[in-house]
């Protein structure tokens, strides 16, 4: 279990990190514009927008808690799984959720002329392998 954990934590970090700043999706417009928003940029872009609000929500829920998160378990693995690691680890995988960003990313697609059509990018699956290579982690450390 150790050793798929070892395996695990790079895999999550790695794959977070590229999940943030790798194109999550591609829209079409016109046939010949296109944009490819990466998750940091579609925050900056509401943060810019002045939809401040939902920018912090965005990047708290879909950047913060998941990078609080990936650190709390690599403290866990190295320190033995403690017990204060263990409850600050369930605390806020509860706040680190998956379908915020997907709001986020259909909130930016309204938001954009009607005349879109929309195509997933390698970012967004980089995301969705770190949030389940993170839950992953997690629960082989809760068994440690």
């Amino acid at each position: 279990m150790k050793l798929f954990l070892a395996l695990l934590l790079p895999l999550s970090t790695f794959s977070f990190a590229l999940g943030l700043t790798q194109p999550l999706m591609r829209f079409e417009k016109l046939y010949f514009l296109e944009e490819r928003p990466s998750l940091i940029e579609l925050i900056l872009e509401l943060w810019k927008q002045g939809d401040v609000a939902l920018a912090s929500v965005v990047g708290l829920f879909s950047v913060g808690f998941p990078a609080v998160k990936i650190a709390l378990i690599h403290v866990a693995a190295f320190t033995g799984g403690s017990s204060r690691s263990l409850a600050l680890l369930s605390t806020v995988g509860k706040w680190s959720m998956l379908d915020v960003m997907l709001v986020a990313l259909v909130l930016f697609a309204a938001k954009t002329s009607g005349l879109a059509a929309a195509t997933i990018l390698p970012g967004l699956w980089f995301y969705a392998g770190a949030t389940l290579t993170t839950a992953a982690a997690a629960s082989i450390c809760k068994r440690i």
